[in-house]
């Protein structure tokens, strides 16, 4: 690696491209409401838009980590930023839902390519005992983004229309392309095989699932299409992911997903955790947005503004937690943050009533959900890069962050279809109420009860998540031996002198 190359700059270079990308798993939500009207779509088809970005965002990376391994962290970190950038152009130029939905999905196959890479170059760049704060701040862009998105969007959509959400990346996009191609420093490349067979069984198993889950609702969970009904499509699914975890344990040849690396019992329970963080990020959002703008009558921007406090107390708090990572163990600071998380989407729920005047108390669960996020990402992905090699880095980022963005797709899908079975339920005339509140802007009084209800029950799922997450990382194990540090390894020709600045 050449000298005059410097880990923070490569660092906060990796991370403009890569807050874009989680930014834009949640920017979207706020301007549902405005996309069902312009696209005349309903509630399902606008969810598959950003269901369709996290499923091609997330079964991807198993492969994509491995794909920095073999030609180059940079190249792929490159490639995967023009195709975001070129897509998210295509995004807000679409005339119909169909064709947004397709442009989301080249948008997550973009971001697939990206992530791991972020991660993997953190890995490979600063040692463990500093790493905790390089994590911090790839963590805080990871909180702030997913949580600022809202706020972001709701500014856009009122001002220039729900479009501009996706061109806000074309300039965002090229400025971190220049900057990573600056200072994003070139990594020595390792051979890898590549699983074909195991790549085509995760697919399939992961888009059954999510397409199970999400749909479900919509069939009545009876017929799809002749035998094949929502209950035997998911079965089918899950037997699928099944076979995929048999066929990376006893296959032949290099595994897509490596086992042994689970051996490592934090690198096991933090992907645990990750990944229910992705459930109760991804499906907290949703709800809120509805209930801010069908019940209360909030502007996009209003809305938008309810999550302020989140935003702030997150990004205020991650460099703290950045210095304490290093010195506190990440279990008191994962679960007491997880802990908190849930607690304050219990608020949302608890709080989630037709009283327009009541807006100001929802600010505190706001307030509380960015202390819970400021102390959740930073220290579980600190516990699951702690004891990658070189070689493993690759491998190791792909899973974490495919494990994070399948909670993501699994909460989007499961969200979707709890909010349309609980206002079948609870607003009057059931479901032919729940289609027409869909689309109908503001609700009449008479139906603002019901479907604030039902947006609180669908709350509690997220909650769920939070705690179950937390009572995971309680058994993080004490770091108490540290892996001995050596500085990558540089391609030929170029110095391998690189310190921590």
């Amino acid at each position: 690696m050449s000298s005059d190359v410097r880990p923070n700059r490569a660092l906060w270079s990796l991370v403009i491209g890569f807050f874009m990308i989680l930014m834009d798993t949640t920017i979207v939500t706020v301007a549902n409401p405005r996309i069902m009207q312009a696209l005349d779509a309903d509630i399902n088809q606008v969810m598959w838009a950003t269901s369709a970005y996290l499923l091609t965002y997330a079964v991807p990376l198993l492969v994509t980590g491995r794909l920095g391994d073999r030609f180059g962290p940079k190249r792929i970190y490159l490639l995967g930023l023009v195709v975001f950038t070129a897509s998210s152009a295509w995004a807000g130029l679409v005339g119909s839902v169909e064709m947004l939905i397709v442009a989301r999905a080249v948008q997550g196959l973009g971001a697939a390519l990206l992530t791991p890479q972020t991660m993997a170059v953190i890995t490979r760049i600063f040692p463990p005992q500093s790493r905790g704060r390089a994590m911090s701040v790839w963590g805080a862009a990871a909180a702030v983004a997913t949580l600022v998105g809202p706020i972001l969007g709701g500014f856009i959509v009122d001002a220039w229309g729900w479009e501009w959400i996706f061109f806000v990346n074309v300039p965002i996009g090229i400025i971190g392309i220049v900057a990573a191609w600056r200072f994003v420093p070139t990594l020595e490349t390792h051979s890898h095989h590549f699983d074909l067979p195991g790549v085509a069984l995760w697919g399939v198993g992961m888009f059954a699932v999510v397409f199970a889950l999400q749909e479900g609702e919509s069939y009545n969970w009876g017929t799809i299409a002749g035998p094949v009904t929502v209950i035997g499509l998911l079965v089918f699914g899950l037997v699928v992911l099944a076979i995929f975890l048999g066929w990376q344990k006893l296959g032949r040849g290099e595994p897509l997903l490596p086992l042994r690396l689970f051996g490592d019992r934090n690198f096991a329970l933090a992907n645990g955790a990750i990944s229910l963080v992705g459930v109760a990020i991804t499906a907290s959002a949703l709800p809120m947005m509805f209930y801010y703008q069908l019940v209360l009558g909030f502007s996009p921007t209003r809305a938008a503004l309810q999550t302020i406090p989140t935003a702030v107390l997150s990004g205020v708090l991650a460099p703290v937690v950045g210095r304490l990572v290093d010195r506190v163990h990440p279990r008191i600071l994962a679960t007491s943050g997880l802990v908190v998380m849930a607690g304050s989407l219990g608020l949302y729920a608890a709080w989630m009533v037709p009283d327009e005047t009541l807006w100001w108390r929802l600010l505190i669960p706001a307030g509380l959900m960015g202390i819970g996020a400021s102390f959740t990402y930073s220290p579980i992905g600190t516990t699951a890069t702690y004891n990658l090699a070189g070689p493993d880095a690759g491998a190791g980022s792909g899973i974490y962050n495919s494990m994070r963005q399948v909670g993501a797709v699994v909460g989007s899908a499961a969200i979707a279809a709890l909010m349309q079975a609980q206002l079948a339920v609870h607003l009057p005339g059931g479901s032919s109420a729940a289609s027409a509140a869909e689309t109908s802007g503001r609700l009449p009084a008479g139906l603002q009860s019901g479907f604030s209800t039902a947006m609180a029950i669908s709350l509690l799922l997220p909650a769920a998540a939070a705690l179950v997450a937390a009572v995971i990382t309680i058994f993080f194990a004490a770091r108490s031996e540290r892996l001995p540090w050596r500085p990558p390894t540089a391609p030929a020709g170029q110095a391998s002198t690189d310190a921590v600045h």
